[in-house]
């Protein structure tokens, strides 16, 4: 593994894609693409990272402050979510229980346990109890809940809904699969595959159930395995990857490697074990270059995240979901690994 540069993250990239309404999902270069408008995926993507951060910027609460306003405005009475706008402000779709409602119950329950601001919190908890009376059939969009649940259940362990929508979600995490040498329990890596044990392992610690939690270490510690090749991370591509497929194999995502330092955080925290926190450099190194292409997978003089890393190098559009997985990243290397420093000029 080469020798990493820790790096402050910095928000001046995902700032210049936002207006009034929310953070535009799509970029040519750095260049804010309007015509593709928002997405709630995007925007609860935006609440979870910046809750993240220290109190005192004005500039991040204002990011806050509009992920809670535009959640708020894409759910229905009952729960449900919409999930995207034209850049008029427009709804383009119906309220569903898909993965922008998974991903809006994660950034809320990040702000109901970490805001800094009584009245943030508050929104954010009575928008989570609304969405939480809802249930989704879809796998991955039950963990991303799940994950917001536990955020709720560290800050307010009396909460009822939080933790009635994470007995349910753990029941949904599947078993082992029967593919012999395959433990993974879906027939193939998909997309953010680390968030399934991420979100074991915080279930089974806040509902007092060990077993899931070793299950989650166990599964976090094959994929890291599988994902980790010649020194260096070697992610599930996005068009996903089953038992006979070899690597290295492109388009590699960024969310991939978020969704991995999320999980290794999570284990490092748990059992404090080196195998999580050099999992956690790798998945910075990512994102410096030491990845199958030798490519840097950001713009220091934007603080932009490009959108995949391909075989002849990176995809140089600096979308919101890339740059949010760098700053997610950023933020674990920035609280594990030693030594911060800021971002070159």
């Amino acid at each position: 593994m080469r020798a990493l540069l820790t790096v402050e993250p910095t928000f001046d990239h995902l700032l210049a894609m936002t207006d009034a309404h929310g953070t535009f999902e799509h970029a040519r270069f750095a260049e804010p693409r309007p015509e593709h408008g928002y997405c709630t995926d995007d925007m609860a993507r935006v609440l979870v990272v910046a809750s993240r951060e220290p109190a005192g910027s004005a500039r991040v609460d204002r990011l806050i402050e509009l992920s809670l306003r535009f959640l708020s405005d894409a759910m229905d009475p009952h729960g449900k979510c919409r999930n995207r706008m034209d850049r008029r402000g427009r709804w383009l779709d119906r309220p569903a229980v898909e993965d922008c409602w998974g991903r809006s119950l994660w950034g809320l329950g990040t702000a109901a346990a970490r805001s800094a601001d009584t009245g943030l919190r508050d929104a954010a908890t009575g928008l989570f109890d609304r969405a939480a009376r809802q249930r989704s059939r879809w796998p991955r969009a039950m963990v991303f809940a799940a994950l917001g649940a536990a955020e709720v259940l560290a800050a307010q362990p009396e909460s009822a809904p939080a933790r009635a929508l994470l007995a349910d979600a753990a029941d949904t995490m599947v078993g082992p699969s029967e593919q012999a040498g395959w433990l993974w329990p879906e027939p193939r890596l998909t997309y953010a595959n680390a968030a399934l044990p991420d979100a074991m392992m915080a279930a089974g610690a806040a509902l007092d159930l060990p077993g899931l939690s070793e299950r989650g270490l166990e599964l976090l510690g094959w994929l890291l395995a599988r994902e980790t090749a010649g020194g260096h991370l070697s992610v599930t591509p996005d068009g996903g990857r089953g038992p006979g497929d070899g690597s290295p194999s492109f388009d590699q995502q960024p969310i991939e490697v978020a969704a991995l330092a999320d999980a290794c955080a999570r284990a490092a925290r748990r059992d404090g074990g080196r195998r999580w926190t050099d999992g956690i450099a790798h998945c910075v190194g990512w994102f410096q270059g030491d990845n199958d292409a030798d490519a840097v997978m950001w713009d220091p003089r934007t603080g932009g995240g490009y959108d995949g890393l391909e075989a002849h190098g990176a995809n140089q559009n600096q979308g919101t979901e890339s740059t949010l997985a760098l700053l997610s990243t950023f933020q674990h290397g920035r609280v594990h690994l030693a030594h911060p420093q800021p971002a070159p000029q």
